[in-house]
């Protein structure tokens, strides 16, 4: 079956606007690949955004209800891929996208799955708990990007490290709205280690050195994941390049805010974020661009750890 280029040509519209809105991260880096592959972004994107703002939009309703929504949605994608076509023009990017690269559909339903847990889940006990959360709704995107940024050797590992950073990040800078929600992502036995209590919404020394310590471990996956650059052609190393670090630098506005990520979310500026990119863009090897950042496991000044 065929789609209507013009239909195709809307939601790929519709998908770019979304991701400027709402993902400006993800924006600009994409900005930095060709038209082609830059649209895969902004659909994969706003696949996820729709479904995440379902389950985190809605406080008053019940779990019932905002799982139907999701079930509806999900359906409406597979039905959709199903046929091979779709006249809602969102609904058709995504097929296009998830047809072209091709994605296989184990992926999407590991991340609706995510998505499903956040209805019947608040908390997360230990680290590889959350980790095991963490492939549905962070590392699985990872894989999706990987035919969009077409590494010429194995990037799977670095990719998955990849989502899981930015997924780390989001938890970190997002504690307070996540509390409004009644979740909590932090590990519960590392806020037992360091005697911390999120829902007392207080910057104590034992906030501080719980989060410094999510930060080195943060850190780490941006790490892991900067491994898989030399496997990307130009354009794809710029764009994961400037999203990286423009996503490592939420940390240090953690950091400077002296951890409080209660009162404020902490941003990076909209300026920032376009003069990063045409930095990156500029740049002979950005990789380079990495060497100035702050060290993991650096030494947090006053905070004994």
């Amino acid at each position: 079956m065929t789609m209507s280029a013009e239909v195709v040509r809307r939601g790929y519209a519709r998908c770019a606007q979304i991701t400027r809105e709402r993902g400006t991260t993800y924006y600009w880096g994409a900005l930095l690949l060709p038209r082609t592959e830059r649209r895969h972004v902004f659909a994969l994107y706003t696949l996820a955004r729709i479904a995440d703002d379902i389950v985190d939009n809605h406080p008053s309703a019940s779990a019932e209800l905002t799982g139907r929504r999701l079930n509806t949605f999900r359906v409406a994608v597979f039905d959709a891929l199903g046929a091979g076509e779709s006249v809602v023009p969102i609904l058709a990017a995504i097929v296009a996208t998830v047809r072209d690269l091709p994605i296989p559909s184990e992926q999407i339903r590991r991340f609706f799955a995510a998505m499903e847990a956040d209805l019947v889940r608040n908390t997360y006990e230990t680290w590889q708990d959350l980790l095991g959360y963490m492939d549905g709704s962070a590392a699985v995107i990872g894989e999706m990007m990987l035919p969009i940024l077409k590494p010429h050797a194995d990037a799977m590992a670095p990719a998955r490290s990849l989502g899981l950073a930015f997924q780390l990040t989001n938890f970190l800078r997002d504690v307070g709205e996540d509390l409004d929600r009644g979740r909590v992502y932090l590990p519960q036995e590392d806020l037992r280690e360091f005697g911390a209590d999120p829902w007392r919404r207080a910057v104590t020394q034992q906030w501080r050195e719980l989060i410094a310590f999510e930060i080195d471990r943060n850190r780490r996956l941006y790490r892991e994941a900067d491994d898989g650059l030399a496997a990307l052609p130009p354009s794809s190393r710029r764009c994961v390049v400037a999203a990286r670090l423009l996503y490592a630098r939420i940390l240090d506005r953690i950091e400077d805010a002296d951890y409080d990520v209660f009162m404020t979310r902490r941003r990076v500026s909209t300026l920032a974020k376009s003069t990063l990119a045409a930095r990156t863009l500029m740049h002979r090897d950005p990789r380079a661009l990495l060497t100035g950042e702050r060290s993991t496991e650096r030494a947090h000044i006053g905070l004994g750890v």
